[in-house]
């Protein structure tokens, strides 16, 4: 039993003709946010680099969320996602992006302890 897949992304707001059109809007989508990772790489604005938000650079946050997104729509448009139960979604979803935010909370409270030993109570290597 096929059915259609739905032809639009961005919640109906970007509409294609067919399944082709719509693969090709997808990759033009997450070219054009890696051109932004990669623009953002390469300048390094010093407003993003001086800006620490959790104890990390605000640019890396900004990579971490352009990361997430592209991975949502890889799964979203070329797993079929869209046209699955909402349960199945959730699951799929929602579990890594909690696991990840998790294991983000965990490098940063772990870099923040070694950088503090380092910075104030390092004294020599004693081995």
């Amino acid at each position: 039993m096929a059915h259609e897949h739905k032809l639009e992304i961005f919640r109906g707001l970007w509409k294609f003709r067919s399944n082709v059109h719509k693969i090709w809007g997808v990759l033009f989508f997450l070219a054009f946010v890696t051109a932004i990772e990669v623009v953002l790489g390469i300048i390094k604005p010093p407003f993003l680099m001086n800006t620490d938000i959790l104890g990390m650079k605000l640019l890396n946050w900004i990579f971490i969320i352009l990361t997430l997104i592209k991975a949502y729509y890889i799964a979203w448009d070329y797993m079929h996602l869209r046209d699955e139960k909402s349960s199945l979604r959730r699951t799929i979803v929602w579990t890594p992006v909690f696991l990840v935010i998790y294991l983000v909370l965990l490098l940063l409270v772990e870099a923040d302890y070694i950088y503090n030993i380092y910075h104030s109570s390092f004294v020599e290597w004693d081995f």
